[in-house]
């Protein structure tokens, strides 16, 4: 099948009815002008034709925009249905909320199902697009009658910068006509490829953390209509055929029975138009539905039949697999548009026990924990406030008093002496099961064999103390007013604390501004007024600053600005603890910094920090790719910043050798996850890689069935454990003497001999939550997580776990902000 004719028969043989009154719309390839699958299609092509169905089925398709890229794409969707159904277009959309218990009142009797299609996440999974067109065209043309009793909702690219990063690379690339041959050019798409968005975030895993602009818009309309339906469209590798429902296990407990059994009649529909085709497939393997960021997971937890489809792709025009067959692209796209409106004919189907088995989905009487109530840093609390508002998820302040339950620091059951500034957060609610897949202490694992990461719990990730219990805690109303400060021009300093990402943004938007800001490595209390302040807290001193003006005026504004309470201390003599001229009270450099980016680094990685830098901390970064490296001057930096990827060609001896001798000089390195191999076991170098004598059962006599079980004994899959944290050093400034930290693997490092084990892991260390082989775990004992070597007058800082991971883990994130800012900052002069 290599031909867009080929297609057109595969489609009209297997969806054959058509609708005379239709027959005047042009095919995706009449508009285009070339057919379909035989060229990628540019996004705003795309978009172009979607436009032109709307304009010529204005009663039937509704264009609307709802949002924008960081590239500055529109981001729309497309909505199609009957006649009558678009002029009633909110009535359903209303019934299908109150079905919910999201809007009040009853809803009317309806038997109009919600689909909702998602092409693209991926860029460079890009036939999904082309088949978008495609499946809008034969919906408004062939299956009108499909169309009275569903509401469809498409998405025809919800990663538009990714795809024409892709699309436009490829274009560029493909020889005339196209090369087959795997080894071609046209298949080895230059780093950072097309997958992620313009930050290089994985739009497939951000639905719950949100902190991508595509993201955020997405999920702002997806919560004013909640479909029963959501599909997903992606591609695999070019050896496999085509996945669809149902998923493999683990699924997590919270999804029904129902649910489960209808994505199964989903699939065997699938299938049987793809036996009719002769069409390879596979269901119920690797996908499962656990991880809730996910695009099939986050609609499921919402009350939808949640669905991933895998096409065979990634792979140009056409390439030849390891069995010898051509899959072209027109293969692919005729595949998607087939699961697609097979989707669709389901929900036509089943539309009115799709409306009722969704409204029985939000019954929440038989969860385990009635309330989740949180205490801690109040910076952290309205950081995960802000999370659950995107969610629109309900919330309240905890009363006076005290709530037993489990309790997430023990990882027993306690209780919490609570006070109106806490949290509380519970499943009496519509999005009750949410609540609960990301709240739970541990989720419960029916195969140790997964596709992602297996603990995310929000108490740990912010930082809270927890206590999850099976009574309903009572809630209060607390009205928090802003921080107004006013100058004091009797002040010698103003002083802020320091244990939150507010005081970071603070930090780095002062120092933007040219004040220069110290800050205390020793506790200390203020004589008049008597105030106490803990290590890190900021000392903006007037006379550091006697160049700058309008300086009160400049700090007040900052600190009103990030709503930061800016104490004004009369005299530098502290009561206790160092003075203000301290050799303890140390003047921050501002640092200048360049990270790595390119070929060696994980582009994923690469962005998250990119991200954190440009849209987080606001502070200015240099990125430097590695096929520069051996001729940058380091010298015109103070940190270099080592995302996690894998540097053995880059880091030749000729480049160690560079490298440690900007760091003697006084440079700084911060080496995240896989980056610390390059160092580690390595001549002038502290770092070890953890060695222990594995099980004695003889590998090789497992039978071959069982090797890939066997193998998880090996691996840890994102799972949380509790660290000893040295908070006395300046990179755990602002922290507890534990931390709760998210490990994605089971490689460890021993513990440094003659330097800085800042947070470390002890003996026989215990996942809190998540999944760790009983091999992994023996590898973490005594092992390091976040560590400082010094070399010279330079430091090498060592963080084995990546604190910026997916930007969810929000209690990690001051590490990093200090390993920039404290840590031996010494720096030589430029």
């Amino acid at each position: 099948m290599k031909s867009y004719t080929k297609f057109l028969l595969i489609v009209s043989a297997v969806f054959c009815t058509f609708n005379v009154t239709s027959q005047n719309i042009k095919s995706p390839s009449e508009f285009l002008e070339y057919e379909l699958g035989t060229r990628f299609t540019r996004y705003h092509q795309v978009i172009d034709y979607f436009k032109y169905i709307a304009e010529s089925m204005p009663n039937q398709v509704v264009l609307e925009k709802y949002g924008e890229t960081y590239e500055h794409r529109p981001l729309y969707l497309a909505y199609l249905s009957s006649k009558d159904n678009m002029s009633k277009r909110e009535t359903i959309q209303q019934n299908n909320l109150k079905n919910a218990g999201i809007l009040d009142g009853t809803s009317n009797t309806t038997d109009v199902a919600i689909v909702w299609l998602s092409y693209n996440v991926h860029g460079n999974e890009a036939s999904s697009t082309e088949a978008s067109m495609e499946t809008l065209y034969t919906l408004v043309t062939q299956k009108q009658d499909w169309l009275n009793n569903t509401m469809i909702i498409i998405d025809p690219c919800v990663n538009p910068d990714g795809r024409d990063r892709y699309v436009n690379w490829y274009n560029e690339t493909a020889s005339t006509p196209y090369d087959s041959d795997q080894q071609a050019s046209e298949y080895d798409e230059p780093w950072p490829r097309g997958r992620a968005n313009h930050y290089l975030f994985d739009l497939n895993r951000d639905w719950v953390w949100a902190s991508q602009t595509e993201t955020q818009a997405r999920i702002k309309v997806y919560n004013k209509w909640l479909p029963q339906i959501h599909v997903d469209f992606h591609e695999q590798g070019i050896n496999e055929p085509y996945y669809f429902a149902p998923a493999a296990e683990p699924f997590h407990e919270i999804i029904t029975d129902w649910q489960r059994d209808f994505q199964t009649q989903i699939g065997q529909n699938n299938a049987s138009y793809f036996d009719r085709n002769g069409w390879l497939y596979f269901t119920r393997e690797r996908f499962d539905l656990l991880y809730p960021s996910y695009g099939d997971t986050y609609p499921t937890y919402l009350g939808a039949i949640g669905m991933t489809y895998e096409q065979g792709g990634q792979s140009g025009l056409g390439i030849i697999n390891d069995e010898g067959i051509e899959l072209t692209l027109v293969d692919r796209v005729a595949h998607h548009n087939v699961s697609g409106l097979s989707t669709v004919e389901m929900a036509s189907k089943n539309a009115k026990i799709l409306n009722s088995e969704f409204k029985k989905y939000f019954d929440n009487s038989q969860l385990k924990y009635k309330s989740y109530v949180m205490q801690g840093n109040q910076d952290n609390i309205n950081a995960l406030k802000t999370l659950l508002d995107t969610h629109e998820i309900s919330y309240g302040n905890a009363t006076k008093g005290k709530v037993s339950g489990y309790n997430y620091n023990t990882s027993k059951d306690g209780s919490l002496n609570t006070s109106t500034m806490d949290l509380v957060v519970s499943t009496k609610q519509p999005k009750g099961k949410m609540v609960t897949a990301l709240f739970e202490p541990q989720s419960k694992l029916s195969d140790s064999i997964t596709y992602d990461i297996t603990a995310w719990s929000l108490p740990y990730a912010y930082g809270l103390q927890a206590v999850a219990s099976k009574s309903l805690a009572s809630t209060s109303v607390a009205e928090i007013t802003p921080i107004k400060n006013s100058i004091n021009t009797q002040a010698v300093a103003y002083i802020l604390k320091w244990n939150s990402m507010e005081d970071a943004t603070f930090l780095a938007d002062i120092l933007k501004q040219n004040i220069k800001v110290r800050f205390s490595e020793k506790p200390f209390t203020t004589r008049n007024p008597e105030q106490f302040f803990d290590r890190g807290s900021l000392i903006i001193t007037r006379g550091d600053n006697k160049n700058v003006t309008d300086f009160d005026a400049k700090v007040i504004e900052a600190a009103n600005k990030f709503n930061r309470h800016a104490f004004a201390a009369t005299s530098g003599f502290s009561k206790s603890g160092p003075d203000f001229g301290s050799p303890d009270v140390k003047l921050i450099r501002p640092p200048k910094i360049a990270m790595l980016s390119g070929n060696s680094t994980y582009s994923l990685s690469y962005g998250e920090l990119w991200y954190f830098f440009e849209q987080e901390l606001q502070y200015p970064v240099t990125s430097i790719n590695t096929n520069s490296f051996d001729g940058v001057n380091l010298n015109k930096y103070t940190i270099l910043i080592l995302a996690n990827g894998n540097y053995k060609d880059l880091f030749d001896e000729a480049n160690i050798e560079k490298l440690q001798d900007w760091v003697r000089k006084g440079g700084k390195v911060i080496a995240i996850d896989g980056a610390l191999k390059s160092f580690a076991d390595k001549d002038g170098f502290s770092l070890k890689m953890n060695t222990f004598p594995k099980d004695s059962t003889k590998t090789n006599i497992i039978p071959y069935a069982e090797r890939e079980r066997n193998d998880t004994n090996d691996l840890i899959t994102g799972a949380i454990f509790r660290t000893t944290v040295d908070n006395t050093h300046p990179m755990a400034f602002g922290y507890g003497k534990e931390y709760f930290t998210l490990k994605q693997g089971s490689e460890s490092y021993s513990l440094l001999e003659a330097d800085y084990n800042i947070a470390y892991l002890g003996d026989q260390p215990k996942n809190v939550a998540g999944f760790a082989g009983k091999e992994a775990l023996k590898k973490l004992d005594n092992s390091l997580v976040f560590g400082e070597e010094r070399l010279g007058n330079g430091s090498m800082i060592y963080m084995v776990d990546n604190t910026l991971f997916r930007n969810f883990w929000q209690n990690g994130k001051l590490f990093f902000v200090n390993a920039i800012f404290f840590v031996n900052n010494n720096a030589f002069e430029l």
